[in-house]
């Protein structure tokens, strides 16, 4: 079986999104990269109930190389993050606080000097309907200049990583951020770090990993 080591990640971080409530139902969705082959979730069924063999395996240009079923709706945009940036796995969620704000603002601004693991303001992709050509393009620009995070407007979150571990652990630190801000603002209005604040939390040696990875 193709990437089978890498498939059967897949579901053990797709039962993680679910315990830790970054999705409900069959939403959200996850890929992993080796080489030119890329392991993705399958469209339509829950995350926390996925075999290995559920997980198709498709080409870079979105071919169906292996698999019984389909790929996620959402494959055209893993590959578009993978095309533009040298990550080699993508979570997309459907968290609470990350959809708050996705539909309310169009960035998240530093309110907790972590958001530099993120690679620093998060930015909400403009709105386009799922699984399209739109979207895919819209969450590329949201991630220029070396974000692993984003969200999507009236939608969710998608964070990158160089394994699945990493960008699970960035999809739940995107969603704490989200959290922090949306509990905050119902007691006033939050204090928004300053350009120096953060670049003195950089010289500290707070900072993403290299980008791109070595």
């Amino acid at each position: 079986m193709l990437l089978e080591d890498e498939r059967a990640a897949l579901c053990a971080i797709g039962r993680r999104c679910a315990e830790a409530g970054l999705v409900t139902g069959a939403s959200g969705n996850l890929s992993i990269r080796v080489g030119d082959l890329v392991a993705v979730t399958p469209g339509g069924m829950m995350l926390d109930r996925m075999e290995p063999a559920d997980c198709p395996v498709v080409t870079m240009d979105g071919r169906l190389a292996e698999g019984e079923r389909a790929p996620s709706s959402e494959t055209p945009m893993h590959l578009a993050l993978y095309e533009a940036t040298p990550e080699r796995a993508v979570v997309h969620t459907h968290s609470t606080y990350g959809a708050v704000v996705a539909t309310t603002m169009t960035e998240l601004p530093p309110i907790h000097y972590n958001t530099l693991l993120l690679g620093g303001v998060v930015r909400v992709a403009d709105y386009a309907t799922y699984g399209t050509p739109e979207l895919a393009e819209n969450v590329r620009a949201a991630m220029e200049g070396g974000k692993r995070a984003a969200l999507m407007a009236n939608h969710g979150g998608v964070a990158l990583g160089r394994d699945l571990d990493e960008a699970f652990e960035n999809a739940r630190l995107l969603e704490w951020l989200c959290g922090v801000y949306v509990r905050a603002k119902a007691i006033g209005e939050p204090r928004v770090l300053t350009e120096a604040e953060l670049l003195a939390v950089l010289e500290r040696g707070l900072a993403p990993p290299e980008w791109p990875p070595v």
